[in-house]
């Protein structure tokens, strides 16, 4: 059995960084991170999809993170878990998104990600 995918959207290459050892330390396949919604987009487009998705709701590029899990949405049903500060929460719920979401405030701890990343990969 395959080690779950999760691939990174993070504009931040110190917390993408980060965020890909604690994964990897923890048993999951992470590709390397990507910093725009754009790339992501492209990823998913042309690579295995990933099982999860953390990603950053201010991103570098045109479009932000709840945009871009829009897009991704009409290509897959991939989870996404946002990761960003408190007020983004405001914002990721005014914006609606029918995909399974989640939401993790920075600054964050990594047990904060690893359980919230095994609640959703198993729903």
């Amino acid at each position: 059995m395959k080690d779950p995918s999760i691939l990174i959207v993070e504009d931040d290459s110190l917390i993408a960084l980060h965020l890909q050892e604690l994964l990897q330390n923890a048993g999951y396949d992470v590709p390397d991170p990507v910093a725009s919604g754009e790339e992501a987009i492209e990823y998913v487009r042309t690579s295995p999809l990933p099982d999860l998705i953390l990603m950053d709701i201010t991103l570098d590029g045109k479009l932000n993170g709840i945009e871009t899990a829009r897009q991704i949405e009409k290509i897959s049903d991939i989870p996404v878990i946002f990761l960003s500060a408190h007020s983004d929460r405001e914002l990721l719920a005014s914006e609606g998104n029918s995909a399974p979401t989640g939401f993790i405030a920075k600054p964050f701890l990594g047990v904060d990600i690893l359980q919230k990343v095994e609640k959703m990969l198993h729903r």
